[in-house]
């Protein structure tokens, strides 16, 4: 009893050693652990997280070492699987495997609660062209003012900042030459950022083009032929739209039925009922080869490519869509969307219903 602490002592401060050509094993047990617990930790958030709460998931590279990292976890996915009873429990648990992916990567994930409008879109470059043009135009006012007669204190601080390094003083006699001089090339800088910002919009115009051309071109030729819509106008009235699309969706409606229901059945009574269906996970498999990878995701926001990554829900998926199928029935995640009004012309606007495309193309 006496002996103990110290022997306690000595173990605990003795070196561990470890043999060189097992570094390499421990180190990937480390890394392997460590991902382990991300993506409990992940799995356990989403579990609790309301659909329209969850991150927006990015577009991570289709790089080796993102893909072992799905890989990785593929595996792991198995026990929590195996667990799941229905398709929103199997739906949350991919999609904290997606989130775990992307907080070990270091992908930037937004913050949560995604937002339901359209935003505007305009790239970094341009906002740093445009600042860098407005900041241009405000040092070319104050060097016009300063060469005017203008010498109140903040004109001349600004105009000693704008020859500093220039070895220019403000009272040599040719300061007039170099005020000009200095103003000509800003409105050169100026004209030179506008034409940078026209050419890369024009090449981006471009490149949308091609690409929508390759996938829709009913839709290109209707943006070459339809006017550009401007947005200055009165926007519509929230509670109108509300009130128009209620009375169309949540209002219940008796509808009559002619006697032509009454044909109609009779014709379908000699139909034969088709042979029950099977969903295997060779199905399933197949179903998300097809679809594409980062396609626009549905209310879980969850994207085709970790469909494809986490083979080990195929099975899972398999049976709980044969259970719907059996049941005739689908969780609310089927059958909740999102409705976008977008402005198609002046004084009216047509709808943009958003449903879950992934799972709705697998069970299709």
């Amino acid at each position: 009893m006496v002996e103990q602490p110290a022997n306690v002592d000595a173990a605990v401060n003795t070196p561990v050693v470890f043999d060189s050509n097992d570094d390499g094993t421990v180190a990937q047990e480390l890394e392997l652990e460590h991902m382990r617990s991300i993506l409990e930790e992940t799995i356990v958030e989403m579990r609790s997280t309301p659909l329209e709460n969850r991150p927006r998931l990015p577009r991570i590279a289709l790089s080796k070492r993102n893909r072992a990292v799905v890989r990785a976890l593929n595996p792991m996915l198995v026990t929590y699987l195996e667990a799941s009873r229905d398709l929103c429990k199997t739906d949350s648990i991919l999609f904290g495997a997606a989130l775990a992916v992307c907080r070990i990567i270091g992908a930037k994930v937004s913050k949560a609660g995604r937002a339901t409008g359209h935003s505007s879109a305009i790239p970094a470059w341009r906002t740093r062209i445009e600042e860098r043009i407005a900041k241009a135009r405000a040092l070319i006012g104050r060097l016009i003012c300063f060469r005017s007669g203008n010498n109140r204190p903040r004109i001349v601080r600004t105009v000693r900042m704008a020859f500093a390094g220039k070895n220019v003083s403000l009272s040599q006699p040719d300061i007039t030459q170099k005020l000009t001089e200095r103003i000509d090339d800003l409105k050169q800088r100026i004209v030179a950022w506008g034409k940078r910002i026209r050419r890369y919009t024009e090449r981006s115009t471009r490149f949308n083009q091609n690409r929508l051309f390759q996938s829709d071109q009913k839709r290109l030729y209707e943006s070459l032929e339809r006017p550009m819509v401007s947005e200055t106008g009165p926007a519509p009235n929230q509670a109108d739209i509300v009130a128009f699309w209620r009375g169309l969706w949540s209002e219940p409606v008796n509808h009559s039925e002619g006697p032509w229901t009454e044909v109609v059945a009779s014709q379908c009574a000699g139909i034969t009922p088709m042979d029950p269906v099977i969903i295997t996970p060779d199905d399933v498999a197949e179903a998300v080869r097809r679809a594409p990878n980062w396609k626009s995701p549905g209310l879980d926001g969850l994207h085709h490519y970790w469909l494809k990554g986490f083979m080990a829900c195929h099975s899972v998926l398999a049976r709980q869509f044969q259970e719907a199928l059996n049941q005739k029935s689908l969780p609310s995640l089927f059958t909740t969307g999102i409705t976008h009004l977008v402005p198609k012309d002046q004084g009216a606007c047509k709808f943009q219903i958003n449903f879950n495309k992934n799972f709705g193309k697998v069970l299709k």
